[in-house]
């Protein structure tokens, strides 16, 4: 009987990271200590970037160490996705419930405690909403108007 011959693997890729230390965590900086380039979520959103699916490469703590936030690279990131007409609906639908009151149907511009109270503020204990803090139900307005 031949000797099987012998397959060899080819030899484990290791993945560096560059930002770890040698115990393999992210490094940690302090509260307005973090390096120039690193951006949390937050702040890539106000310069309208996204992460990109790039890993976080540090963490930021504040607050003692309870808070904690991702820091990821500015260079990395990439231009937030445009809002298509289809997730803008998809938002005023999702917006439309929680500021629906579910008694009188009149929609605020501010969210409702549905959760809590059940209805707006009107339609719980009686004090009269202010006109310009809702819309118009669709069936309330004139024809002529339109």
């Amino acid at each position: 009987m031949a000797a099987a011959a012998k397959t060899t693997s080819p030899p484990a890729v290791r993945d560096v990271d560059v930002y770890a230390t040698e115990s393999g965590t992210l490094p940690v900086y302090r509260w307005r200590q973090a390096p120039k380039g690193l951006a949390t979520r937050r702040q890539l959103r106000e310069r309208r970037l996204r992460p990109g699916g790039q890993d976080p490469v540090a963490v930021i703590e504040c607050r003692g160490g309870k808070r904690k936030a991702w820091l990821y690279e500015i260079d990395k990131a990439k231009p937030i996705r445009p809002m298509t007409f289809a997730k803008e609906v998809a938002l005023d639908k999702a917006m439309a419930k929680r500021q629906t009151c579910p008694s009188c149907s009149r929609r605020y511009y501010h969210c409702l405690p549905l959760k809590t109270l059940g209805s707006c503020l009107e339609c719980y204990d009686g004090p009269p909403a202010a006109p310009g803090s809702y819309m118009r139900p669709p069936g309330d307005q004139l024809a002529a108007a339109a």
